[in-house]
């Protein structure tokens, strides 16, 4: 996934945020579950908000 098509979409997979990052998956859905990423919990699924994950990214 590039930035670009993370641009084109709400939301993103847990592990999908972890290959933007360049970290793994277990890091990834570690760094949701801590807060580090912006998630919401829809049922049982756990997805990335991708103009979050954006904002995250460009003040960094």
């Amino acid at each position: 996934m590039t930035i670009d098509e993370l641009r084109s979409r709400l939301t993103i997979t847990v592990p999908e945020a972890g290959e933007l990052l360049g970290i793994g998956r277990r890091q990834a859905y570690s760094a949701a579950k801590d807060g580090t990423l912006p998630v919401l919990h829809i049922g049982s699924r756990v997805v990335v908000k991708a103009q979050a994950l954006l904002d995250l990214l460009e003040a960094n």
